[in-house]
Formats: structure tokens, sequence, C-alpha cells
């Protein structure tokens, strides 16, 4: 696990830090934070203690769909708990 995270996920479960969308459109306008959609690209931060199931690893950008996973607070930090299979497509950058 990294960063010194307290929480390990269990089974075919990864533990993701959704990343943050562009407050501003490109034209220069903020967007506020009520108008923005849930974040769709997250870091993997750890995965379950079934690896040899789980297709990512820890560190990889990935897509998964909207409003998925278990939300939780990890040091005032928003953090998603999903099943592996819900992972849509690790994003290369």
């Amino acid at each position: 696990m990294s960063e010194n995270i307290k929480i390990q996920p269990l089974g075919e479960r990864v533990l993701i830090r959704p990343l943050e969308e562009e407050s501003r459109t490109s034209s220069g306008l903020y967007i506020p934070d009520t108008a923005k959609e849930k974040p769709q690209t997250g870091l993997v931060i750890a995965i379950g203690d079934e690896e040899d199931e789980i297709p990512v690893e820890v560190g990889q950008k990935v897509l998964f769909p909207k409003y998925t996973g278990t939300e939780i607070k990890i040091d005032g930090v928003e953090h998603l708990i999903m099943d592996a299979g819900d992972i849509l497509a690790v994003v290369r950058d």
C-alpha cells in the first residue's frame, strides 16, 4: 500500500482517490462545485488481497462509471472503495 493508507481493501476491491476535474472552462469561466459532475478518473491507492484477480496496480490512473463504489474519507480526502470489475479502463498519459 502506498501513502501510508490505513485501509486495506478485501477481496477483489480497490481503493481509489478520485482526481479533481478542471474547475475552469477553456474560455476561462469558473465552474462552481455544485455544477460539477462527479469525477470519473482516479488513482489506485490500494488493491485487495486477491491481487491475482485484480487487473490494475497501485499508482495507475483509471476510468470508472459515475456513482459507483462506496465513498469514504481518509484524513479528510475523499476516496472510493469499489469492485475491481467496475473499473472501465486504465488511462495512459
